[in-house]
């Protein structure tokens, strides 16, 4: 038996990367899900495959920055899947600069679409989650929210809110039999990585291989953080709620 059947999810950010593998697993583990993203196109490829896999989607066009934005993504959801059970706060952006080399606007957005769009997601799906009798959201934060890394302060600043935030949120929506928790990866083999080595003027090959050093000797796929975010929305995890799971082949282990 599926794992999520009857349940309906929303995942921001999900048109690639870890966003678009997390979408298409609970989709086959049974949930309906609205993708939800900026580009267009890759959105609805990730909800015709859904469909010809047998699954239910919707695609919504979505900043997560946007105040209205985030509530018609979430009333859209609610009006096609009659309800929603699950939230993945997935759309992230990077900025690799110190200090001083960021723009005060780089510092607005990416904690606008990292820390912001998480309260604006959650505030709207929330009363949703409540009505169904609980629910349960998945936070993406970083390794580099627990730990600092060079050249990407705004990052860092960003990530280690989500975690906190997390752990908040966990709190206060316990008693409603909600639950929150964090989900932080290692280097993953998205655009998002790769776009990481053009900002830091790095050949790919040698920006990969420098994220492969770790215990496992890989960097992470998409597939391998989908896993943890099943685990986390899935009754597996029932008693699971303001943790902040470290998924990163053991780079942060020593």
């Amino acid at each position: 038996m599926r794992s999520l059947e009857g349940k309906r999810a929303i995942v921001t950010g999900a048109a690639s990367g870890i966003g678009r593998a997390t979408a298409l697993l609970l989709a086959r583990e049974g949930a309906a899900v609205a993708v939800a993203d900026l580009n267009d196109s890759s959105g609805q490829a990730v909800v015709r495959q859904i469909r010809e896999e047998g699954g239910q989607a919707i695609f919504v066009r979505c900043d997560v920055a946007q105040p209205a934005d985030c509530r018609r993504t979430v009333e859209q959801t609610v009006t096609a899947f009659g309800g929603l059970d699950i939230l993945f706060n997935n759309a992230g952006i990077i900025r690799r600069a110190d200090v001083l080399h960021t723009a005060e606007a780089e510092w607005d957005r990416v904690m606008a679409v990292n820390v912001k769009s998480i309260f604006l997601m959650s505030k709207y799906t929330i009363p949703h989650m409540i009505a169904a009798g609980g629910g349960a959201i998945v936070n993406t934060g970083s390794g580099w929210g627990l730990v600092g890394g060079g050249d990407a302060v705004s990052y860092c600043a960003s990530k280690g809110a989500v975690v906190n935030m997390t752990r908040a949120m966990a709190i206060d929506h316990g008693p409603q039999n909600i639950r929150v928790n964090c989900i932080c990866p290692g280097d993953t083999d998205t655009d998002m990585l790769r776009n990481e080595a053009q900002q830091l003027g790095q050949a790919d090959e040698v920006f990969l291989a420098g994220a492969s050093d770790r215990p496992l000797r890989r960097i992470g796929t998409p597939q391998d953080i989908a896993q943890s975010v099943l685990y986390l929305v899935s009754d597996a995890s029932a008693w699971v709620t303001g943790s902040i799971l470290v998924v990163d082949g053991g780079g942060l282990a020593g």
